[in-house]
């Protein structure tokens, strides 16, 4: 609302712009309210009927949505000012009509279209009736007026002293309009900003809305970047090293003739480009394991279990997919857990539930290890709440020392 207000300036109106602006506010201002009082009380009127009601209520928050428009149309097109219209409704019908009803930003557009817009009609007349009668002062500088006047005008307004006179209160008034009509409109435009712009609550939900839409998006880039990466190095990067892997093995199989140095050397390299080979595997499942996508977060998180050196129990109860960023989110914290699981904890055995409940889907991580996890000593804790977040989820750690440590997190699966 403040922009609005702000971009309106008492000296920026044209007088001439003022007084179109002012004149048709009030033509719309007097059919308007008498328009909206009817269909209101029609409306009232009708309430036992309940179809005769409920017709005359859409009917009135149509026109009154209708005039809104009208008059920010004319606030753009006299006074410069753009005012942003009220989110609209996100519902239809009658759900629609009720969710209007009873929002605020309704009854302050009705407010200044039936109430507003009868004072500008009046204002408007008395504007007009300046105008009048400096027209007629004017013209009885030299005609006969059509009217008694007092005794400043002796000779029916053709004396000296009258025709002066006249013509000075004829020119003031007619001056006077513009520049009372110019403050009228000024008037009219912060009230209009007040009534039929958006309320600071439609502004920042607005801007919840952007920003949660925002990261969503980024959430979705980054994991399609990770899935590209790891296609990469799945079917480039991987498969150039196996293809190594497989000839230093042959080349070791087929000269054995080599000096022992060269023996050890070509042992050493096959060695080493099958630890690397290994490691990438390890690389490319963190990113983004193609089992996740292809049988879901159950298939991933039993993979993941399997390949712990940690014994791990797991009991997952999970109906259908989830959204996508849900089973990426989900399948790094229990991958993460259990990598501080071995490196860190000591323990001898851990266990991984997850249940869906009320649309969440709850993750539980525990195991027998020391305990004493701590963000500081750089576990991974931190990271893994900022991914929980990025979802809307939370992630909660108790850890004392001597264990267990029970690491749970909540992730919302609404997509």
């Amino acid at each position: 609302m403040q922009s609005g207000a702000i971009g309106l300036r008492y000296r920026g109106i044209r007088p001439g712009y003022a007084v179109l602006h002012v004149a048709t506010g009030g033509l719309i201002g007097i059919f308007a309210f008498t328009a909206l009082i009817t269909l209101a009380s029609l409306a009232v009127g009708l309430l036992p009927t309940v179809i005769g009601a409920v017709v005359c209520a859409f009917l009135l928050v149509g026109f009154n949505t209708g005039l809104a428009a009208l008059h920010r149309s004319r606030m753009r097109a006299f006074l410069g000012l753009h005012i942003v219209a009220p989110t609209p409704p996100n519902r239809h019908g009658w759900a629609g009509l009720l969710q209007v009803l009873t929002r605020a930003a309704f009854w302050k557009s009705l407010t200044y279209n039936a109430i507003v817009g009868l004072v500008l009609f009046i204002l408007a007349t008395v504007l007009l009736a300046f105008l009048a009668i400096g027209v007629i002062l004017a013209t009885g500088t030299v005609t006969p007026l059509p009217v008694p006047m007092p005794p400043l005008w002796p000779d029916q307004g053709h004396s000296p002293v009258a025709t002066v006179t006249g013509f000075a209160l004829a020119v003031g008034a007619i001056l006077l309009v513009p520049y009372v009509a110019r403050a009228v409109a000024y008037g009219d435009g912060l009230v209009a900003v007040a009534l039929l712009g958006r309320t600071s609550t439609d502004e920042l939900a607005e801007q919840v809305v952007h920003l949660a839409q925002t990261r969503t998006d980024t959430v979705d880039a980054a994991d399609a970047e990770r899935r590209r990466i790891e296609r990469d190095l799945h079917d480039g990067t991987q498969q150039r090293l196996t293809a190594l892997a497989m000839n230093l093995g042959v080349a070791r199989a087929t000269l054995p003739d080599l000096s022992p140095p060269a023996q050890a050397a070509l042992e050493q390299a096959h060695a080493e480009a099958k630890a690397a080979l290994v490691e990438l595997r390890g690389i490319v499942r963190g990113l983004h394991p193609a089992v996740l996508d292809d049988r879901g977060l159950d298939a991933a998180l039993s993979g993941l279990a399997a390949r712990s050196p940690v014994p791990v129990s797991l009991d997952v109860h999970v109906p259908g997919r989830l959204p996508r960023p849900v089973e990426a989110v989900a399948y790094f914290v229990v991958s993460e857990a259990l990598t501080n699981v071995v490196k860190h904890s000591g323990a001898s055995r851990a266990q991984v539930v997850a249940r869906v409940d009320g649309g969440t889907l709850r993750l539980r991580i525990v195991d027998d290890g020391a305990g004493g996890a701590d963000d500081s000593r750089g576990t991974g804790l931190t990271g893994l709440r900022q991914r929980v977040a990025s979802v809307d989820g939370t992630l909660t750690v108790e850890s004392p020392l001597g264990g267990p440590t029970v690491l749970e997190a909540w992730i919302p699966c609404g997509s």
